[in-house]
């Protein structure tokens, strides 16, 4: 009798606390919830803003009207954006470079992480601590550049694109991703016949598809938003990638200033407009990448993760 009153009271102690666990998760749930919600909306106002100001006449501009909405809606700034053939060539130019610069990245990152994935490799710690050793230590800008201009790269597309084509973060990424696979498949690969190089492009590339994703977007994404590359190594206008142009565009604005005031510029075209669309122009490609890496994404980098 007294072990079932026992046993009573203990089941109910253990129902109160699942029920106070389960508040407890749901509080916790609600509470993230709100500050993701707030961290969203923090990173969202600004784009909200420049894209307003950007669809905004110059004088609701200049009387400080425009916020998160567009006042005297006009499209004035974007024309000019548009009917600038340098501009329109800067932006063909960058999406050239982004892709070349992705493939190559990811051959180079697909080629270093997938021996490095091998235990039979030998001197393979030796090659991992060379590679982390440079997440740390660089060389400087400088050296970079004595490097680049001994290569005879200098004014060179492929200056924008061999520099900085692998990436030591990404590279150990894929190779704990790499680590993850079961042995077996590539052991009965090759017991079927199939190469070293077989198995990487037929099993475990197929596999790998999250990973590479979301990779070839990390690639992607930073050589779009770079500008310091072009800075250094290319001076031909005709070669300036569409980020160095916005920084241009917005380094210059006191100058565009001046020609406005001195009526060198048409009334419709204000630089902070030019500028608040200049960086639309320039941002809205990459965010249309987004919704289709997106179902990768997360799991791509999760799977990554994953330590030996």
């Amino acid at each position: 009798m007294e072990a079932k009153l026992s046993n009573s009271i203990l089941s109910k102690d253990k129902i109160s606390n699942n029920k106070k666990q389960k508040n407890f998760d749901k509080g916790f749930d609600v509470v993230m919830i709100v500050i993701t919600a707030i961290a969203a909306l923090l990173c969202l106002l600004p784009v909200i803003n420049v894209a307003a100001v950007s669809l905004s006449s110059n004088s609701a501009i200049i009387s400080s009207k425009v916020f998160l909405w567009p006042v005297e809606f006009t499209i004035d700034s974007y024309r000019a954006i548009f009917a600038d053939k340098s501009m329109m060539w800067s932006m063909v130019f960058t999406i050239i470079i982004t892709v070349i610069y992705t493939v190559v990245s990811m051959a180079l990152t697909i080629a270093a992480a997938y021996p490095l994935s091998k235990k039979q490799l030998k001197g393979r710690g030796g090659f991992l601590l060379i590679i982390v050793i440079t997440m740390y230590f660089s060389g400087g800008i400088i050296p970079d550049y004595i490097l680049v201009k001994s290569l005879g790269l200098l004014d060179n597309m492929w200056s924008l694109i061999l520099p900085g084509a692998i990436s030591a973060f990404n590279l150990i990424l894929l190779k704990s991703f790499f680590n993850s696979l079961p042995e077996g498949l590539e052991e009965a690969a090759r017991i079927d016949g199939c190469t070293d190089f077989g198995v990487l492009v037929r099993i475990v590339l197929p596999l790998s598809l999250p990973i590479i994703a979301t990779l070839s977007l990390f690639y992607a994404v930073g050589k779009w938003n770079s500008f310091m590359d072009a800075l250094f190594y290319i001076t031909d206008p005709n070669k300036y990638p569409l980020q160095l142009k916005l920084y241009q565009i917005i380094a210059n604005s006191q100058s565009l200033e001046s020609a406005f005031a001195e009526g060198n510029m048409s009334p419709g075209m204000l630089p902070d407009s030019l500028k608040a669309a200049s960086v639309m122009f320039a941002t809205i490609p990459i965010v249309c990448v987004y919704p289709f890496i997106q179902k990768h994404f997360i799991k791509g980098v999760m799977i990554g993760a994953i330590k030996e």
